[in-house]
């Protein structure tokens, strides 16, 4: 517990710290104000745009160039990296922006006790010795020691724990951790940095762009691969090249530049953050606060769904539907004994909500015991002297030897409707191990019957995802028969559904995580075994949820998505918050996803051409007798108008299509023809200028062209089908590379000669064998995949 050296305030819960003493402490600068922001800071976006791998490497050769009085143009292609790094820093501000207005309107708030009066404060608001309302569903904002009231506490976040805590007063209560039930007054003893959550983990709230996607995973084995191999290639290049006859040292260099220009994706990162950052900015104007980049991509990837029926089927509110005396017990009895539960009970769930809403408080009852709902026990009362215990919750977990007497009668009034028992004894509860236990000779005094709101839009969302091939699973701590009427309204279609308190192994419930997809009377930690045992099987799944007893769930999963009406708990460990609390904005963030990944892995394989080739013909060169037949300028030229500009309109595209194969390998399979067209044809091109005495010119300016038609080839292939801005794009920049050439006499920027005759003969000839040779290795490997001889790949 941190001592701090001002002087304590010891208040009374009731009355909290006056307004004076509030202000003292901030001017003591003692208030709960944090360093962790949402997102990451404008200094942290310019420099992991501008100071990466690929960056550096390319201002390392523009500058070898400048040393040796090579000639300027050879450096243009800085333009197209500085061009790519605004765009990339001005869609990622656009995007910080966005997520920071969202992240304030979905800010945490605490309840506070100030000048005898409950207030709602910002969690930065917070001082030290303040009075904190706690109730289940808080996530506790600050270190602090209970003074009034009981609750169960989960460490779960913090400590790994899963199990609840029972809290009472003088109990320690530490921030991160979340109420499961009850309500309590607690005094603050730490504040800022000084809190134990912020002592373990500064970066809780950040967007983390380091995530385990398919893309970044990628990304990491190309930029490893490049970043070993560039270096080795680059002075074993230039040493080759300088000791060939009537080189210089700046012609060496700047060939050695050429070849390694080509090797460097410079926009392949830039792009990807740029098309995730625009997804976020697009999700941000639907309401959805994205807390993690990558889990865009990871939903659309989803496979398995489980949903919390509370929350997302549902409205998350219910309504009493009738109340039912047991016999020989009178329906007033049953009404006096809810009203009872309503003056005393503190919790804030919905079954609670209803039956104070259809029994309104009359007197609260002093020196009553308060046992608070458990989502492990699934039920909550309270014992006076006066009127003994009161117990309301599932039947099947407060009834004992009543149980099977009222089993038919229960199982009817399933069929339609969620059922509570109302139990009463004339004994105290037990206390074991902090934990409440129900009191012997519970006698039943009648039922209540609820119902829950069903979304007016849940059936068109879950039929999408059907459509999709998602498998969708219901986990709810609800009856089985509740779940299943629900299910039912919204058209869902029910394989096999289990009562999850039958599981009584791991290996039960593994089976049961396949072979059903309904589960009712699951616990927290269930739901949490039930998400991992999917994921073994390597099924990638997402889970929604807006309560408590899905947080240990909503963790362990790829994708977590929260409703903003829930707890606190939930919202925060979660990846995506839908603001509105609207689940039918969940085929959006999946159409999103496909956009993105679709589109990044489109222009990936542009990319991915020129760095194959250039690493290939890199090696090659160094045992051939001739010199590297580009230089930067030509590469420049290339690369913007078959990959750069393209590659910019083609990944903002809209794309829906299902995301099918591994990315990696799908980007290196379309990248592929290309590239080995590109390294045959210019294997041969060096071959006859070898043999035939060809100029350097000559056969750099056949190179240019007929490297810059294998790409347009590729172009073509990816813009399939066409649409009108896909034909625009393509034309327009076929038309571009063919007028540079035309005009290209007047100045001779791009190192392009003239070719005679002969030469454009043999231009045409190569470029004919470029062709087949594209067309050949495309259908062979088209052939492979559909033999299921190449798997992992989308043809």
């Amino acid at each position: 517990m941190q001592k701090y050296t001002t002087k304590r305030y010891f208040q009374s819960p009731s009355t909290g710290l006056s307004s004076e003493q509030v202000k003292k402490r901030i001017e003591e600068n003692l208030q709960n104000i944090k360093d962790v922001v949402p997102t990451k800071t404008i200094s942290q976006i310019l420099k992991e745009n501008f100071l990466t791998l690929f960056n550096i490497i390319n201002f390392i050769l523009a500058f070898m160039i400048i040393i040796v009085g090579g000639s300027y143009k050879n450096i243009l292609f800085m333009g197209v990296v500085l061009c790519n790094t605004t765009i990339g820093v001005l869609q990622e501000l656009r995007a910080k922006k966005a997520v920071d207005d969202l992240s304030l309107l979905s800010m945490a708030k605490s309840k506070v006790i100030r000048n005898s009066k409950k207030e709602e404060i910002d969690v930065s608001s917070i001082v030290l010795d303040d009075i904190l309302l706690l109730e289940a569903g808080d996530q506790v904002p600050t270190d602090c020691i209970v003074c009034e009231g009981i609750c169960e506490a989960n460490e779960s976040l913090i400590t790994g724990e899963s199990n609840s805590i029972f809290k009472k007063n003088s109990d320690f209560l530490l921030s991160g951790s979340y109420l499961v039930s009850g309500t309590c007054k607690a005094k603050v003893e730490n504040i800022g940095e000084e809190n134990y959550i912020s002592k373990i983990s500064k970066d809780a709230k950040k967007i983390e762009n380091k995530t385990n996607s398919e893309i970044s995973k990628a990304f990491r084995k190309i930029i490893f691969l490049i970043s070993f191999l560039i270096i080795p290639i680059g002075i074993f290049l230039f040493f080759k090249q300088i000791n060939l006859p009537k080189n210089t040292l700046v012609n060496a260099t700047e060939k050695t530049v050429g070849a390694l220009i080509g090797m460097v994706p410079e926009g392949l990162v830039l792009l990807t953050s740029t098309v995730l950052a625009v997804g976020v900015l697009r999700l941000s104007r639907k309401k959805v606060l994205v807390q993690d980049l990558y889990c865009i991509e990871t939903l659309a990837r989803v496979d398995t769904l489980c949903l919390d029926k509370t929350g997302t089927i549902t409205e998350g509110s219910m309504e009493v539907v009738k109340i039912i005396e047991a016999p020989g017990q009178t329906e007033e009895d049953l009404r006096t004994n809810l009203e009872i539960l309503s003056s005393n009970l503190e919790d804030k769930n919905p079954t609670i909500i209803a039956i104070k809403s259809s029994f309104p408080a009359t007197k609260k009852n002093e020196n009553t015991k308060i046992a608070p709902f458990s989502s492990e026990k699934k039920w909550s009362g309270l014992y006076n002297k006066n009127v003994g215990s009161i117990v309301l919750g599932a039947p099947e977990f407060v009834l004992k030897k009543d149980f099977q007497k009222f089993k038919s009668q229960i199982e009817k009034y399933i069929l339609k409707n969620r059922v509570l028992v109302v139990a009463k004894s004339s004994q105290d509860f037990t206390v074991n191990n902090d934990s409440f236990s129900l009191p012997e000779d519970l006698k039943t005094i009648g039922f209540v019957l609820l119902k829950d709101k069903v979304r007016t839009n849940a059936k068109k969302t879950l039929e999408y995802f059907k459509e999709q091939g998602v498998d969708l699973k219901i986990i709810s701590g609800d009856n089985v028969k509740t779940i299943e009427n629900i299910a039912g309204a919204v058209g869902f279609e029910v394989t096999k559904s289990i009562d999850m308190t039958t599981v009584s192994s791991k290996r039960k419930l593994k089976e049961a995580a396949i072979n059903c997809n309904i589960f009712g009377r699951v616990s927290p930690l269930q739901k949490k075994q039930l998400v991992i045992a999917l994921k073994e099987k390597k099924r990638t799944v997402a889970m929604t949820g807006d309560g408590v007893n899905d947080v240990l769930a909503l963790k362990e999963s790829d994708c977590s998505i929260a409703m903003a009406s829930g707890s606190e708990a939930a919202r925060n460990i979660s990846k995506l918050v839908l603001l509105k609390s609207d689940f039918s904005a969940m085929p959006q963030i999946v159409n999103e996803g496909r956009r993105s990944v679709n589109n990044i892995q489109r222009s990936s394989s542009l990319f991915l051409v020129k760095t194959i080739y250039s690493l290939l013909l890199g090696i090659i060169f160094l045992f051939l007798k001739t010199p590297y037949p580009f230089v930067p300028i030509q590469m420049t030229l290339i690369t913007s108008l078959t990959i750069g500009i393209p590659s910019f309109f083609l990944a903002l595209e809209p794309n829906k299509e299902k995301i099918k194969g591994k990315f990696l390998l799908n980007t290196v399979g379309k990248a592929l023809p290309g590239a080995v067209t590109v390294v045959i044809n210019i294997f041969i091109l060096s071959l006859l200028s070898y043999y035939f005495s060809l100029e350097y010119q000559t056969t750099s300016t056949i190179s240019a062209i007929l490297t810059g038609f294998v790409g347009f080839l590729v172009l073509f292939k990816v813009c399939l089908p066409f649409n009108n801005l896909r034909k625009i794009l393509f034309l327009s920049t076929t038309i571009c590379f063919l007028l540079i050439f035309i005009f290209n006499k007047t100045n001779n920027l791009f190192n392009l000669e003239n070719l005679n005759l002969v030469e454009i003969v043999l231009t045409i000839t190569l470029a004919t064998v470029c062709f087949l040779i594209f067309k050949g290795i495309i259908d062979t490997f088209d052939f492979l995949v559909k033999k299921k001889i190449i798997f992992g790949v989308d043809s």
